[in-house]
């Protein structure tokens, strides 16, 4: 990305964020636009395929905490046009020339800039890609953008683990010209204007004055031929499909991260990363918390009451649990070894909540013997303990 695209773009306009948006804003706002711009969603449709590029472009420099920062700092010193400078970073009286403020502060550390650090030349090295003694940012490799997409599982296949495809529309080294952008049998030549530096440098006494090459527009290199495929980018906009393993036990709204499968890199550069979002589609009948799984079991009052064997369903078929005489609706019950497998190993429990069922009608028999129940059962007071503890804070 060149300095002007730095200045001149508002990257915060594009993903419709104020400059004071936080990290979580950002992602919102960017996921949000990205589903409704994605390719995949508008077939055909060639100014969605335009904002969702600009968009994922603007989303890879906020969410990145570095680029951020030099992006809000660019903007202050240089897109306010203001403190003798215009859109575009041209100081006023020296022509269409680009101060070098990289060479002026180079050495001079936090006194030039009233901070720790390198100061300002460090900022706009960091910036534009150019150091003291470095060529320009043209010519240097540029790690690829990470990428962020979604996918959806089921509940099963996020406890034991599952292959998925993954369909992926994104920018992807040009497969006609491999990234050189240029027309396949051809190659790139090296700018005679700048010697390959991207930038055209002259000195007037104390100070060097640099701007981009005119011939090469900054990049270093000449293309006499581009690639008809990306137009001599490099880089095309591309559908593929990954096979991505989730690992057993993931969580809903967990990150998992395949390396090198991000956009690709300018100039020989590394790969991003591609960030796959998971969600969980929630069970009908099992919950989860951490590594155990849970369950909420009806069961009758007899059962609680005399004591029963239950026959409990666990992901992998059924189990028998005994429930003593006089368990409590409410009481939970651990099924060891039938939770969720850990990293070590062993596995998380199931944990099983008992919870009476209450019959909404009762036939002529079943209600007489439920009367009968009452009346042979009428001294006890299940509330006895609570009045006792009442009247016990009542005194006090």
């Amino acid at each position: 990305m060149s300095a002007r695209d730095w200045i001149e773009k508002d990257f915060y306009a594009e993903l419709g964020v104020p400059p004071d948006a936080s990290a979580d804003e950002v992602k919102r706002s960017y996921r949000k636009l990205a589903r409704e711009l994605h390719p995949d969603a508008n077939p055909g449709d060639t100014k969605a395929e335009t904002r969702f590029k600009a968009v994922s472009e603007a989303y890879g420099v906020l969410s990145d905490g570095d680029k951020r920062k030099q992006y809000d700092e660019a903007r202050r010193l240089f897109g306010g046009g203001g403190g003798g400078f215009r859109p575009g970073g041209n100081f006023e009286g020296f022509g269409n020339s680009t101060f070098d403020f990289s060479d002026m502060f180079a050495n001079r550390g936090g006194a030039a800039a009233g901070g720790a650090g390198g100061g300002i030349g460090d900022i706009l090295g960091g910036l534009f890609g150019k150091q003291r003694g470095a060529q320009a940012g043209g010519t240097r490799p540029q790690r690829g953008a990470d990428v962020e997409t979604e996918i959806r599982i089921d509940f099963v296949e996020a406890i034991r683990g599952a292959t998925v495809p993954l369909r992926l529309s994104s920018p992807a080294s040009c497969t006609t010209c491999h990234g050189s952008g240029a027309r396949p049998g051809s190659t790139p030549k090296t700018c005679t204007t700048c010697s390959g530096a991207g930038v055209v440098t002259r000195s007037q006494g104390a100070f060097a004055f640099s701007e981009p090459c005119r011939d090469c527009r900054g990049s270093g290199r000449l293309i006499d031929d581009p690639c008809p495929e990306c137009g001599g980018e490099g880089v095309s906009t591309q559908t593929r499909t990954l096979t991505v393993r989730i690992p057993g036990g993931v969580t809903d709204n967990q990150r998992i991260r395949l390396a090198s499968q991000g956009e690709p890199g300018r100039r020989g550069a590394a790969a991003g990363d591609l960030y796959v979002r998971v969600h969980v589609t929630p069970h009908p009948v099992f919950g989860r918390e951490g590594d155990d799984l849970t369950l909420v079991l009806p069961v009758t009052f007899p059962e609680l009451t005399m004591g029963a064997t239950l026959s409990v369903p666990t992901l992998d078929g059924r189990v028998s649990v005994k429930v003593a005489p006089g368990t409590a609706s409410g009481r939970v019950l651990r099924v060891r070894g039938r939770g969720i497998a850990k990293r070590d190993g062993s596995s998380g429990d199931l944990l099983v909540t008992l919870q009476v069922t209450v019959p909404s009608r009762l036939d002529g028999p079943a209600e007489e013997a439920l009367r009968n129940y009452a009346e042979v059962t009428a001294d006890h007071d299940p509330r006895a303990e609570l009045t006792r503890l009442l009247d016990e804070g009542q005194r006090g």
